[in-house]
C-alpha cells in the first residue's frame, strides 16, 4: 500500500525529469551557460569535442541537458542525440553576424527532424551583453533570422 501511495504521489508532486539538448555552431557558448544553470558560475571553458552532460534541477523538474560540441565536422552527429529529447535550446552567437545564416539553416535542419517535433524549443540569442551599443541591432538581425 505505501509503494502504490508512493508512486501516486511522486506522479503528481515528485521530481520530473526531462531530456534536453543544446546546440549551436562553435563558439556560441553553449558549455558556458550549461555551466551556469549547473553551478551558478561562469566558467573559462575549451571548446567541446564530444558531448558534456549534467543535470540542472529547477524546482520539481530535473533537467539532464547534453550540451554537444558545434563544430562543423561534429554537426552531422548531433541527430543521434535527438531521440526521446524533450527540449532543444539553441544557442545562436549574437555578434557573429557572419555566420547567423549558417546557424539559422543548422536550426532549421533541427526543427524538421522527425524525432524533435514533439521538443519544446529556446533559441538563446547569446553574447548580446558584451557591445551594449550593438545590442538592439543584432536583436533585431536575429529576430528576423529566426523568425517563421
Amino acid at each position: 500500500m505505501g509503494q502504490a501511495f508512493r508512486k501516486l504521489f511522486d506522479a503528481f508532486f515528485g521530481n520530473k525529469e526531462m531530456r534536453v539538448v543544446m546546440l549551436g555552431l562553435d563558439a556560441a557558448g553553449k558549455t558556458t551557460i550549461l555551466y551556469k544553470l549547473h553551478i551558478g558560475e561562469v566558467l573559462s571553458t575549451v571548446p567541446t569535442i564530444g558531448f558534456n552532460v549534467e543535470k540542472v534541477q529547477y524546482k520539481n523538474v530535473i533537467f539532464t541537458v547534453w550540451d554537444v560540441g558545434g563544430q562543423e565536422k561534429l554537426r552531422p552527429l548531433w541527430r543521434h542525440y535527438f531521440n526521446n529529447t524533450d527540449g532543444l535550446i539553441y544557442v545562436v552567437d549574437s555578434l557573429d553576424r557572419e555566420r547567423i545564416g549558417k546557424a539559422k539553416a543548422e536550426f532549421q535542419a533541427i526543427i524538421n527532424d522527425p524525432f524533435m517535433l514533439n521538443s519544446v524549443i529556446l533559441v538563446f540569442a547569446n553574447k548580446q551583453d558584451m557591445v551594449s551599443y550593438v545590442a538592439p541591432l543584432l536583436r533585431e538581425h536575429v529576430d528576423k533570422e529566426f523568425s517563421f
